[in-house]
């Protein structure tokens, strides 16, 4: 296999972000193909292709993270890493394209790589301190408080009640995480790099974004709509409740709704877990394999 692009120290980045544009997209019936080769030939130029064609994937997902104070090249790196591996694991036959799939290899890489630089002592080891070390610059930008340093106490109330958690940590982990980076800042101290904007911007054409959300998202919405169907409305009400709620609720509160154990709402959630989950299998093998028919007629 082919080397891929690396990074160096010495004004890397850069140079790298511009030289992973210079690889093509893949179209889906040349993904399928590439995928098929590797999963059943172990094809390694097929393995290249696919992972090269995703790297500027892997690069906008890593500026997301750069306000942790880790270098940039370094969290790219170990977003790669969760890109071999998804192209690794990936099954072409379950429907979805592999910029969908790698989406959740390349952050977990890259969350797993912040944990392990941040000391235990600096973020927490709570779950809800974790839940706050990765949502909190999110939750800036919603309120447009990444340029104001210290919250306020509204935005600080807002961001605990949103987030579930107590209104210290989020004042204690905003002062930790040292504030966010502006986008107008240089991405290198000679300035001859640009701004960090001018990346995030990126006026070329994405396909593996553009596809993931709208594509995509869309059939997995289609799909996991007509799998509800497939549910009695009790078992709708506590799937929704526990997996699809940005706040899930707990089996105590759903007990309490419905008048019955905490362990009943549990063997509830995890049979109508099995419904959905057999039921969207089902329609992405239909699709792989009407999409196989139409690789096979070319």
């Amino acid at each position: 296999m082919a080397k891929l692009p690396t990074l160096s120290t010495d004004g890397g980045l850069t140079r790298y972000l511009q030289e992973i544009k210079r690889f093509p997209m893949l179209e889906p019936n040349e993904e399928y193909m590439l995928a098929k080769r590797w999963t059943e030939h172990e094809d390694t130029d097929a393995a290249h292709k696919m992972i090269t064609s995703h790297l500027r994937l892997v690069a906008k997902i890593a500026m997301g993270y750069r306000g942790y104070g880790l270098p940039v090249s370094e969290v790219i790196a170990e977003g790669n890493i969760g890109l071999m591996q998804a192209v690794k694991r990936f099954d072409p036959e379950r429907g979805f394209r592999l910029a969908t799939y790698a989406m959740w290899w390349i952050r977990a890489s890259i969350q797993e790589f912040i944990l392990r630089s941040w000391s235990l002592v600096k973020m927490g080891t709570t779950a809800s301190q974790k839940k706050l070390f990765f949502n909190l610059r999110r939750m800036k930008g919603q309120i447009q408080a990444l340029e104001e340093g210290d919250l306020r106490p509204d935005q600080v109330e807002l961001i605990a009640t949103r987030l579930g958690v107590p209104e210290a940590d989020v004042i204690s982990m905003n002062q930790r995480l040292g504030g966010d980076a502006s986008l107008n800042a240089p991405m290198r101290a000679d300035s001859e790099g640009g701004e960090w904007l001018d990346w995030l911007e990126d006026k070329t054409e994405n396909q593996e974004i553009t596809l993931a959300k709208s594509e995509e998202n869309s059939q997995r919405s289609a799909m996991l709509s007509k799998a509800l169907d497939n549910l009695n409305e009790r078992e709708r009400r506590i799937f929704e409740a526990r997996r699809l709620e940005d706040d899930p609720m707990t089996l105590e509160q759903l007990s309490q709704e419905f008048g019955v154990s905490r362990e009943r709402v549990r063997q509830i959630e995890v049979r109508a877990f099995e419904k959905v989950q057999k039921a969207v299998q089902a329609s992405a093998s239909a699709q792989a394999a009407e999409r196989a028919q139409a690789a096979a007629a070319l």
